[in-house]
């Protein structure tokens, strides 16, 4: 064992020594804030690749973020001391918690961490959890009902996240379903719902990349050939009812049933201190707050979209802003939740006030980390990483145009897995896909919805993606492990998402290329089984 960790050590100063040092043979002194040195070059990428390989290694983000962003500061600053800190500090840190969208981001994350405490002090998730086991008999149950639920919550990723997985924590831990596996379930029904719903931040953000205002019948255009997300739903019911998992998840999932303890050993979202929950509680304590907060959180958003100023309820969505939105309806459902309790009196004031700090004490862990993948982001954004893959997109699309759905599928996944972020790789590859293909051509809707995929895909690999994050938060599941066990399942439906963009390329058909998709990933799940099956079997 002290061998082990000695050689992962040595491995690991080897691995930094080499990140931090190999760039200076590449150096030219000039810093990236001139537009020279490392700006626009395939360096611009180091800074997120160095914290997602920390963070598999050495199982720890908080450090392994912030060692990305220093990487970062040293590319933009050519290694100069006095450039680095201020760059990172200033310009990253400081910069990203100035944000008003970001800032808007975090308030929600509190108050919906306070609606969280609110409802298990007054007895709503427990009730809920015993209503539930009159009604929900079996784990496959459990997970198809979370599976329904963040189908049904399709309006936005952070909402999803955090809402499945404060109505069905109780639920799953029931049925011994591992944290990790409660993770998968809400962050596979997160991204890869709201990139399919015509409804959805996610539809209004893509929507605003295209400048003649076709942008919302584009993106119903390139649902069907959405295979990533369509694709991930398929799996995901698939493994639920043919009760497979694949490895590392099994695992945990086996800890989970035989031994009962759901959180690998560790669980960053304990609170020793917390109190029993009021005996008295009822379902409706917890299904009253959730549906005034969705409610409260659609006008919300279609008041940031100028609804109630004469725009429709469509063009309002379209123009939201997630971030107005969901604080402002946040804001309004907890007003609704403290006095519906203590209407109910099953608490007092003075305990409801309580939980807004231990609210806030709950969701530290996820707001430090999206602190640091946003300042991560913006080390990425300042080196440039954008000019780059358009660079590489375009030197690539005059060649090979029926391969481009899946070259453009792989560049997609890439980028938003380096920057952790799908609406920037929306941002940077859907103009560029516009330009090479116009919309009158069937393969520039194919290349649309590729680039739609791999951001998606690439997002819900990545360590340091907050829609990621916040499902973690929401199943209060470790970061890592969340990540590590999600990474296989992404992979094997990335794998025949690709497949599918290749016959896609030459057959620009949804009608054609769609079932396909399906069936191959079908097939695929149907070698899994058996796979699995002839494991057990050698085994016994």
């Amino acid at each position: 064992m002290r061998k082990s960790k000695l050689l992962k050590g040595g491995l690991l100063a080897v691995f930094l020594l080499a990140a931090f040092l190999l760039p200076l043979t590449a150096s030219t002194g000039e810093s990236a804030a001139e537009g020279g040195g490392f700006y626009g070059t395939a360096w611009a990428l180091l800074p997120p690749v160095v914290a997602i390989a920390l963070a598999l290694i050495t199982k720890e983000v908080y450090s392994s973020l912030f060692v990305g962003a220093l990487m970062g500061g040293l590319l933009y600053s050519a290694y100069s001391f006095e450039g680095t800190v201020l760059h990172v500090f200033q310009d990253g840190i400081v910069s990203v918690l100035a944000d008003t969208y970001n800032i808007g981001i975090l308030v929600f994350l509190v108050i919906l961490g306070a609606m969280v405490c609110l409802m298990n002090k007054a007895g709503g998730s427990a009730a809920f959890g015993r209503w539930a086991a009159q009604h929900i008999k079996t784990r496959v149950g459990a997970q198809l009902a979370t599976v329904a639920l963040g189908v049904l919550i399709f309006i936005d990723d952070y909402f999803n996240c955090l809402t499945v997985g404060s109505v069905m924590r109780p639920v799953t831990d029931k049925y011994k379903v591992s944290r990790a596996k409660l993770a998968y379930l809400i962050d596979a029904t997160a991204a890869p719902v709201c990139i399919i719903a015509p409804i959805s931040s996610w539809a209004a953000a893509v929507a605003s990349y295209v400048e003649d205002g076709s942008g919302p019948t584009l993106f119903i255009k390139a649902i069907p050939f959405n295979f990533y997300a369509i694709l991930t739903v398929v799996m995901m019911v698939g493994m639920i009812l043919m009760k497979v998992e694949l490895s590392p998840m099994s695992r945990f999932e086996n800890r989970a049933q035989n031994t009962g303890d759901l959180f690998n050993g560790r669980n960053p979202y304990a609170d020793p201190s917390e109190d029993k929950p009021a005996e008295n509680g009822i379902v409706l304590d917890l299904v009253l707050p959730i549906a005034a907060l969705i409610v409260a959180c659609v006008i919300g958003m279609i008041y940031s979209g100028g609804f109630f100023e004469g725009a429709s309820f469509v063009e309002a969505f379209s123009n939201s802003d997630a971030s107005v939105g969901l604080m402002l309806g946040s804001v309004f459902a907890l007003v609704f939740t403290l006095a519906y309790y203590c209407l109910r009196r099953v608490m007092s004031f003075r305990q409801s006030m309580a939980c807004i700090p231990e609210g806030f004490r709950a969701m530290v862990p996820a707001i430090m980390i999206l602190t640091f993948a946003w300042t991560l982001k913006a080390m990425t954004d300042s080196l440039g990483a954008g000019d780059f893959v358009e660079g590489v997109v375009k030197s690539s699309a005059g060649t090979f145009q029926s391969f481009l759905p899946a070259v453009v599928f792989l560049i997609g996944c890439f980028l938003a897995f380096a920057t952790g972020t799908s609406w920037g790789t929306f941002g940077i590859l859907i103009p560029i896909t516009l330009g090479v293909f116009p919309l009158t051509e069937p393969l520039g809707v194919v290349c649309v919805s590729a680039c739609m995929a791999g951001a998606v895909c690439g997002d819900h690999c990545s360590p340091i993606s907050d829609t990621t994050i916040m499902a973690s938060a929401g199943a209060q599941c470790d970061h890592v492990d969340h990540v590590s066990t999600q990474l296989p399942y992404a992979i094997t439906a990335a794998a025949v998402s690709f497949v599918s963009y290749l016959i896609a390329g030459f057959v620009p058909n949804a009608f054609i290329a769609l079932p396909i998709a399906i069936v191959l990933m079908l097939l695929t799940l149907v070698g899994i089984k058996m796979a699995a099956g002839k494991k057990a079997r050698s085994t016994d």
